[in-house]
């Protein structure tokens, strides 16, 4: 593998206007002061870095839930899933995705099926590592409906930083599992809804790679 191949990765179409905002501002930054300049530099890069979208190996066993997002899992918890989602007011098993600006921000299918319900709602900015932001924040929720016929919500939520969430698909759309469906701006986080008697395999803390780290599997 050549170098370049390893450290500059592919930057997702949504991130050219502010990498191009940020360069312009970089020149005219030169022209006040050099140091000024530099910084700017390493401004523009962390947003190319930003809006990277590298390959993901997505896992194909059948069953497989995979995480929607880069970041740690900063809870596991039992909740209701927002109202607007439709879904039954029962308590289901929660798993939370927190992303930091330093993360990858390209939000992936934790499974494979057709989207049955988009649901946005405005909202909040809370810091997104905040258990209430799941109730208070800006948010858009996607309704999988399984091959079994079983729901599985992913639910995109806005941060601290974060202003806008991008939403890639539609309801009636088919997803493979790990296919791109959307994007937050700037810091934010992911609540996977698990299906009924759905146990995670993951833990508070650890390490998530979209589209490749397994938080459970169907039937488990």
């Amino acid at each position: 593998m050549k170098m370049h191949e390893t450290f500059i990765k592919p930057m997702h179409p949504e991130g050219r206007r502010f990498v191009a905002i940020f360069a312009a501002v970089t020149l005219v930054l030169f022209l006040v002061w050099d140091v000024l300049g530099w910084i700017g530099v390493g401004l523009t890069v962390w947003c190319y870095y930003f809006f990277r979208d590298p390959e993901r190996v997505t896992p194909e066993r059948p069953g497989l839930i995979v995480s929607p997002a880069d970041g740690m899992v900063s809870l596991i918890e039992s909740a209701v899933p927002p109202a607007e989602l439709g879904l039954p007011d029962t308590p289901l098993t929660r798993v939370s995705v927190f992303m930091s600006v330093f993360n990858c921000h390209v939000n992936r299918a934790p499974v494979a099926g057709r989207v049955v319900r988009v649901a946005y709602r405005p909202g909040k900015f809370l810091n997104a590592s905040l258990d209430k932001a799941s109730d208070d924040n800006e948010r858009n929720g996607v309704v999988i409906e399984m091959e079994d016929g079983r729901p599985l919500a992913v639910v995109q939520i806005a941060g601290l930083v974060a202003r806008r969430i991008i939403c890639f698909v539609a309801g009636g759309a088919v997803l493979a599992r790990g296919e791109r469906f959307g994007l937050i701006r700037f810091g934010s986080r992911l609540d996977v809804y698990l299906p009924e008697g759905v146990v995670p395999q993951v833990r508070v803390g650890q390490t998530m790679v979209a589209g490749e780290t397994v938080i459970a599997e169907l039937g488990r």
